[in-house]
């Protein structure tokens, strides 16, 4: 089998595990935070966050990793709703910040640049997880067929950044752009995979 067969088969993350102290614990800690508690067999305890295709498992004897040792990312359209979410569930989670000319800067990317504004919390074990704004993917990282939106939220995101954009078009023409739908359509699978957006 060559490389070229190799990238003709698909391979999705599916779950990651996450080495935990006490099951219990942790358990009530992601079921806080919302997360969908799958049906597994015993003793493996699985979430998955909303809108994400990749779960986490715990579970005695899962791993011989050090409780508290797991790093993860997390995703997200809005950071400054998913940290106020978090919060109001009762989640410690790190000021947002971003990367500026002069290092680390508290507050959103001024830009909204993609993967730029950034915060952190932490599972009771100490288990981190990095929260990262995506407000378009990195090209060729979403194949353009597969451009969906994976939950409401991130549609309503998308949507509204669509919309502040197609007002600086209109802004840029002179004139109320009887299309937009279809211009907005066009801006949101762009912003998604990556790809020139319109102007």
């Amino acid at each position: 089998m060559t490389t070229e067969d190799v990238r003709r088969v698909d391979m999705k993350v599916e779950v990651l595990v996450l080495p935990v102290a006490d099951v219990e614990r942790a358990k009530e800690f992601y079921g806080r935070l919302g997360w969908r508690l799958d049906v597994t067999p015993p003793a493996v305890v699985q979430f998955t966050p909303h809108g994400s295709d990749c779960s986490v498992q715990f579970g005695d004897g899962l791993t011989d990793a050090e409780p508290g040792s797991g790093k993860a990312y997390l995703v997200v359209a809005d950071i400054v709703a998913a940290r106020d979410a978090l919060v109001a569930a009762g989640v410690e989670v790190g000021e947002i910040f971003h990367d500026g000319p002069d290092g680390r800067e508290t507050g959103v990317d001024p830009d909204c640049g993609t993967y730029r504004s950034r915060a952190t919390f932490a599972d009771p074990d100490g288990n981190q997880w990095l929260l990262q704004e995506i407000t378009s993917s990195l090209s060729r990282r979403v194949d353009p067929a597969e451009a969906a939106f994976s939950s409401a939220g991130d549609l309503a995101a998308a949507l509204r950044r669509a919309e502040a954009a197609h007002g600086e078009h209109e802004k840029r023409t002179g004139e109320r752009d009887v299309n937009w739908p279809d211009w907005y359509a066009e801006y949101m699978v762009a912003e998604r995979t990556g790809t020139q957006l319109p102007t």
